[in-house]
């Protein structure tokens, strides 16, 4: 594990308690965001089963399940601390620790990725790497959701809810994410950049798309 992940593990893993507390579902979200998950949920064949990449502590698996209970979840994250604030008995999910970059899984499995917010630890020259693995899960005519920090640059996170980190925060373009899944194959239906809200620092960026039948 490079320098940069062991960093990002051992910092999520410091702040997993007080993350789950401070933000234990979607009620964070706006309405926005909501409406392109709701749209990522409804492409979704019956049963699907559904990636959180990037899961930390399991906000969206709950959203997910109680969206749609008859989804086969599984979450993967690399933070230890984070998967076991997502071990939740009201949600049935396998939880994997694993890098975006690297998934345990075989290609064509999942009828659904679920990205949302994991490639802001990402470096723009390892996007189209990261897009590549999640669509290569992907089953034919399976959905990949990104949501993300939107425009360029990257900051440095030195404390976190409290706790002293040493994170790496990377912003993309919406294009850039766009072209990442195009090049891995896939037909991009949705590229979206809403403005930051009060709380929020940067842009935000959306895209979906789907993998060809």
């Amino acid at each position: 594990m490079n320098e940069r992940l062991a960093r990002a593990r051992a910092g999520y893993d410091a702040v997993a308690a007080d993350y789950a507390a401070l933000l234990p579902d979607a009620s964070f979200e706006a309405g926005m965001d909501l409406a392109l998950i709701e749209q990522f949920v409804d492409q979704l064949p019956a049963g699907a089963r559904v990636l959180d990449a990037g899961c930390g502590t399991g906000r969206m698996l709950g959203h997910l399940h109680e969206r749609e209970s008859s989804l086969r979840l599984v979450g993967i994250d690399l933070s230890s601390g984070m998967l076991a604030e997502a071990a939740r008995p009201t949600v049935p999910t396998a939880l994997v620790a694993a890098d975006l970059a690297a998934l345990p899984f075989d290609q064509d499995v999942f009828d659904g990725v679920l990205a949302w917010y994991s490639i802001i630890h990402v470096p723009s020259d390892a996007l189209a790497a990261a897009v590549a693995e999640m669509a290569r899960v992907l089953r034919p005519g399976g959905t990949l959701l990104l949501g993300f920090h939107a425009g360029t640059g990257e900051r440095t996170i030195t404390s976190a809810y409290g706790q002293p980190v040493g994170l790496t925060s990377f912003l993309h373009l919406t294009t850039d994410v766009a072209a990442a899944a195009r090049a891995a194959g896939l037909d991009v239906d949705t590229v979206l950049d809403r403005a930051p809200r009060p709380t929020e620092k940067h842009d935000q960026g959306f895209v979906l798309a789907q993998a060809p039948k």
